[in-house]
């Protein structure tokens, strides 16, 4: 007996592992692997001349070496940023097992980045200050141009601060029970200490120090690719974006209301106790 052709539908593709739907598309399960990879980009090119000016300096006596705590520091960052594209990767490629089980190393890796972040921000704050009483005078005058800067980026450095494991911890929470909230809420928190590096991309439009604009945008803008393929593809908002908007408007308002105010300034050397 001859058969009737089926057309073919949505249900007869393959289906993503993490909601049973089906997977219409490569870039939904690579787009996280994407933006991982962006970030990546993004630290290793705002690192990497940066570092490689500043070792000139220090070999020509014109600033004092990184201290114990920036060599912590960037390596840890480093294996955080590595851990997450590995960790999107493994998903993408259908390694779940794998995923769970590497994914443990967050739960050190995010807090002693934590940890070691707030003590990097007083230990090089205070080191521009005791250069700047004990540099010739011909040097002083520059050095000491450099304390009201230093004050207004521990703002950017607060904001990093409290942001980073608030999100961080949220996606952690939800891992067991709301994969697309904890697969975004990965990426936004890291996301938001990539000013750090865009800060030191020196080729890109930037309004510091007059400004924290651009330290507020860029971050952003290094999610906007994960967050136009979510808006295509689910014709929606995904929540996690509104989680992070109530956070994140609230924090840079703040950190621009508070910028190069001497209010903030007196704050500032009050903290670090100079």
């Amino acid at each position: 007996m001859a058969t009737v052709a089926r057309p073919f539908t949505s249900h007869d593709q393959p289906l993503d592992r993490l909601s049973g739907t089906p997977r219409a598309h490569a870039l939904d399960r690579w787009i996280f692997v994407l933006t991982a990879g962006l970030f990546i980009v993004i630290t290793l090119v705002g690192f990497i001349p940066d570092s490689a000016m500043k070792l000139t300096l220090i070999k020509a006596g014109q600033r004092p070496p990184f201290p114990l705590v920036a060599h912590a520091h960037a390596v840890l960052m480093g294996s955080f940023l590595l851990l997450l594209f590995a960790q999107t990767w493994m998903m993408a490629s259908g390694r779940c097992a794998q995923h769970k089980k590497v994914g443990i190393a967050a739960f050190v890796l995010a807090p002693l980045l934590v940890i070691v972040g707030f003590i990097l921000a007083p230990t090089n704050y205070h080191l521009m200050w005791h250069a700047a009483q004990v540099a010739p005078p011909e040097a002083r005058a520059a050095l000491a141009q450099r304390i009201p800067v230093l004050d207004d980026i521990l703002l950017l450095q607060l904001r990093i601060g409290v942001l980073f494991p608030l999100f961080l911890a949220l996606g952690l929470s939800v891992r067991n029970r709301d994969a697309g909230l904890h697969k975004r809420m990965m990426l936004i928190a890291p996301a938001m200490a990539l000013p750090a590096a865009f800060d030191r991309i020196t080729w890109i439009p930037s309004s510091m120090p007059a400004s924290p604009l651009s330290t507020s945008l860029y971050p952003l803008l290094a999610l906007a690719p994960m967050f136009l393929w979510d808006v295509i593809r689910n014709g929606r908002v995904h929540r996690a974006y509104w989680l992070m908007l109530a956070f994140y408007g609230p924090a840079a308002l703040l950190v621009g209301l508070a910028w190069d105010t001497p209010w903030w300034h007196a704050t500032a050397r009050q903290i670090m106790g100079v």
